[in-house]
């Protein structure tokens, strides 16, 4: 029985990964537990508009990548220095920063919980190691900017372009783009909507950051180490 329960959890993996490669991801394990989570504050209610990657700004694409995933065009799903620092840090018993991925949150966003133990650590790799080997980078962008969520119930780029500046994901400029990868490590204590001091000075920093990545382009994998400023 074991077997064909390994059996079928390979497979259903392998065939929902292979299907979200063309669909749209609406639907996910991630946003189920966070509504019922904020049922009682927030209701019955999530904002999420799926948009697509070339109807996003260059800009935001830039913002994620100079402040979650430096080298999210160069690894394969892991980056392994940034493992080897937060292992140091832990055992000099210093504060140490998240060494995941755009794929790894990805990975999580799309076929786990929020949940913080080992098993979810095992899947969000497994799954990891499968949207690395059949999707591209530039599908990879896509979905995370469309499942990422930016105030509580609130999922996307597109959606919070329309809801906190009222336009397009495509029209965008770095301040806001800035800002929302600002609040991506904790939109329930960052206030998009009303920035404080400190929110406005990360969102600075993050600009600077994105003027140093320059442009990026998601089809090329040897990409990120150009020198192209921000215009």
């Amino acid at each position: 029985m074991g077997v064909y329960l390994v059996l079928f959890f390979i497979s259903s993996s392998f065939f929902s990964v292979l299907l979200l490669r063309h669909v749209p991801v609406t639907v996910t394990p991630y946003k189920v537990y966070r509504m019922v989570g904020n049922l009682q504050e927030y209701g019955l209610k999530i904002k999420s508009k799926w948009t697509r990657i070339d109807d996003i700004s260059p800009l935001m694409v830039v913002a994620v990548v100079s402040t979650e995933d430096g080298k999210f065009m160069q690894h394969r799903g892991f980056d392994l220095d940034e493992i080897k620092k937060t292992r140091k840090e832990r055992k000099s018993g210093k504060r140490f920063r998240g060494a995941s991925t755009i794929s790894q949150q990805t990975a999580k966003n799309v076929f786990c919980t929020p949940h913080r133990n080992w098993f979810r650590k095992g899947l969000e790799a497994y799954f990891t190691v499968l949207i690395e080997t059949f999707w591209d980078k530039k599908r990879i962008m896509e979905i995370y900017l469309n499942v990422i969520e930016i105030r509580p119930c609130v999922y996307g780029v597109g959606s919070a372009a329309k809801l906190v500046y009222a336009k397009q994901a495509s029209e965008l400029n770095s301040y806001e783009a800035s800002m929302i990868a600002t609040v991506l490590p904790n939109p329930y204590t960052m206030n998009i909507e009303k920035p404080s001091r400190y929110m406005v000075n990360r969102a600075a920093n993050v600009r600077s950051l994105m003027n140093k990545t320059g442009k990026i382009d998601l089809g090329n994998k040897k990409n990120n180490k150009n020198n192209d400023k921000l215009r």
